[in-house]
C-alpha cells in the first residue's frame, strides 16, 4: 500500500489546487480521500466541493471527533459532494483512526451517546483477571490503593474523561460543553502520584496511614495534606458502600429463600 499525502490546506488556493491535479494525474491512485476537520463546521462543505471538482474523491476522512463537534458536517459533505465517509479520526495517535460508522454518527448527532464506543473502550482497557480479583476484593469490602490504582489506570487507557462522558447516552445533553471542559484529566495524575508516593505495605493496608505518614505522601507527591485526606477518605467511602451494597444482596437473597 502506498499513500500519498499532499500538502495541507485550510482554504482553497489555485496554485495548490493544480499542483493537486498534476499529483493525481502522476499518480493515477486508486482512492482519492479529502481530510476534513470537523471541526471547521458548514466551511468543511465548501472544501469538499471543490476538491471533487478538480480531483474526483473516493471517500473523506473527518478528523477531531474527539472534540467538542458533534460531527454535524458529516451529513453536509455527504450530501452536498455524494462521496461516502471513509474513516473517522478520534485521536492524535496512528491507532486513533477507525472505519467511519453511520449508524454510531448518527446517534452521536443527536446527541444519544455511544453505547458501542464504550463496550469497545472497556474492551481495550480492562484485563478479565483484575476484574476476576476486583470482584472478590469488592465481594469481601476490602478494598486498597493498589486496587484504585489499577482502576484510575484502567480509566486513563479509556481515553480522556470528557469524550467518555460524551459517549454515555443522555450525558451529553445533560451537561453543558463548559462542564465538560471542567473535567481535566491532570487529576488522575494528581491521585496517581500520590498513590505511588506510599510505601507497598501502605497501599495495601490504608488503615496505618497516620497523620505524619499522610504529610510524608504530601510532600513526596507534590500535592498537599488535605488532598491526601481527601484520597483515603474517598477509599474508606468506597469501602463502606461496597459493604452495603454486600449486606443489601445477602438480605435479597434470605428474601427470595422464603
Amino acid at each position: 500500500v502506498v499513500i500519498v499525502d499532499t500538502a495541507g490546506r485550510l482554504s482553497i488556493d489555485e496554485a495548490l489546487m493544480t499542483e493537486l491535479s498534476e499529483v493525481a494525474g502522476a499518480v493515477k491512485p486508486n482512492e482519492t480521500f479529502l481530510v476534513l476537520d470537523a471541526a471547521t463546521g458548514q466551511e468543511a462543505v465548501n472544501v469538499a466541493q471543490a476538491f471533487h471538482e478538480r480531483v474526483p474523491l473516493t471517500g473523506a476522512i473527518f478528523t477531531k471527533l474527539d472534540g467538542d463537534t458533534r460531527g454535524g458536517a458529516v451529513l453536509s459533505v455527504r450530501e452536498a459532494t455524494g462521496v461516502p465517509v471513509r474513516f473517522a479520526g478520534i485521536g492524535e495517535q496512528v491507532d486513533a483512526i477507525e472505519p467511519f460508522d453511520p449508524k454510531r454518527m448518527a446517534e452521536r448527532i443527536l446527541g444519544m451517546g455511544d453505547v458501542l464506543g464504550i463496550i469497545e473502550k472497556v474492551e481495550q482497557a480492562v484485563d478479565l483477571e483484575d476484574i476476576a480479583s476486583l470482584e472478590e476484593k469488592m465481594k469481601s469490602g476490602k478494598l486498597d490503593f493498589n486496587d484504585f490504582l489499577s482502576q484510575m489506570r484502567t480509566v486513563k487507557r479509556m481515553g480522556p474523561l470528557k469524550n467518555v462522558m460524551k459517549m454515555i447516552p443522555g450525558m451529553a445533553a445533560q451537561i453543558d460543553d463548559e462542564a465538560l471542559e471542567q473535567l481535566d484529566d491532570r487529576r488522575l495524575d494528581h491521585l496517581e502520584a500520590m498513590i505511588l508516593s506510599m510505601t507497598p505495605s501502605e497501599r495495601s493496608n490504608p488503615d496505618i496511614l497516620n497523620g505524619s505518614r499522610r504529610r510524608r505522601i504530601a510532600r513526596g507527591s507534590g500535592r498537599t495534606p488535605q488532598e491526601v485526606n481527601q484520597l483515603v477518605e474517598q477509599l474508606f467511602t468506597m469501602r463502606k458502600s461496597i459493604k452495603q451494597m454486600g449486606q443489601m444482596q445477602r438480605k435479597m437473597r434470605k428474601m427470595r429463600r422464603r
